[in-house]
């Protein structure tokens, strides 16, 4: 039994995954991933820096969608070596500590993005439903208690469920699924038990996807019964096309990581290519998308951004 404890306690070593089956195809397979991490980088910074240099801008909506560009800008960053290591270098190794670390800022970052939804939804709620108390509900002050609660929600979270790892053994294959280090993905690997963080792991689940999710839904259905009480059409359609980019915001990360989840607890069958590429999707596409949504769909955005481009 010692002999078997120093052996799983120095396999602290695990190989990442890039796309099975395409390893040959590395050099091609970097050309789009770079083109995506650098539409990512370059449209969540330009998000950021038209909102903090605009006065018109400085509105709770905006100062939201600040916070929403800032935590995108943390889940490429935290995953942007690794993957691009992978296919430029074929460095596919990591460690323990390393991966630790790599899963404290992704799912860090990720239950913040989560929050700053709950609260973008909230600021539509406050904004159509209550539109005379606006400015006194969502103060600069209250936004910032929002954001610093937002940051220890998911340091609280994240931290005791990395922890759980350190005390795990891995003695099977150290093959990860992905091209950086995902949770799940890891505690598969483990070869004792898991069943702390399995229940710390649904604990996290339920405190944050479980109760962001049923709060953005509950604020549209009130914003939606509120907007029925409006006799014109036509302003119903104003009303509406203000939580367009918001609820395209909210399925493009809500969407696949639910799927990314149930991919990992019931797809074990599933081809390990399918696993490569939802983990992709459920990790680029809303850093990619969020910035071109709000700057098509939100005209201040657009504006903003066109004085900024055609400035000389």
């Amino acid at each position: 039994m010692e002999i078997l404890s120093n052996l799983t306690s120095q396999f602290l070593t695990f190989l990442l995954t890039s796309i099975p089956g395409l390893e040959s195809l590395h050099s091609w397979l970097s050309i789009p991933f770079c083109c995506l991490y650098g539409i990512a980088l370059s449209g969540n910074s330009m998000i950021l820096f038209v909102i903090l240099t605009q006065r018109s801008l400085h509105e709770p909506m905006y100062y939201f969608l600040s916070i929403l560009s800032t935590t995108d800008l943390g889940l490429t960053v935290s995953t942007m070596s690794t993957t691009l290591g992978v296919l430029w270098f074929n460095a596919s190794e990591i460690s323990l500590d390393t991966c630790i670390i790599q899963m404290f800022f992704l799912h860090g970052f990720t239950f913040m993005e989560s929050g700053v939804l709950v609260a973008m939804a909230f600021d539509r709620y406050v904004a159509i439903c209550n539109p005379l108390r606006y400015t006194t509900i969502l103060t600069n002050s209250r936004i910032i208690q929002i954001g610093l609660l937002m940051i220890i929600r998911s340091v609280v979270i994240v931290v005791p469920l990395l922890l759980l790892l350190k005390h795990l053994s891995f003695c099977r294959a150290n093959a990860l699924t992905h091209s950086y280090c995902y949770h799940p993905d890891v505690i598969e690997l483990a070869c004792s038990d898991t069943w702390a963080n399995n229940i710390c792991g649904l604990i996290c689940l339920i405190l944050t996807t479980g109760i962001d999710i049923p709060c953005v839904v509950l604020s549209y259905i009130l914003i939606i019964c509120s907007v029925l009480s409006i006799a014109s059409p036509k302003e119903r359609h104003k009303v509406f096309s203000t939580c367009i980019s918001h609820i395209g915001a909210v399925a493009i990360f809500y969407m696949p990581m639910v799927s990314l989840s149930l991919v990992h607890r019931y797809g074990q069958s599933a081809p390990r290519v399918v696993h490569s590429m939802m983990a992709n999707i459920y990790l680029l596409l809303p850093p990619v998308l969020n910035p071109i949504i709000y700057s098509v769909k939100t005209k201040q955005i657009r504006k903003a951004i066109l004085n900024l481009l055609l400035t000389k």
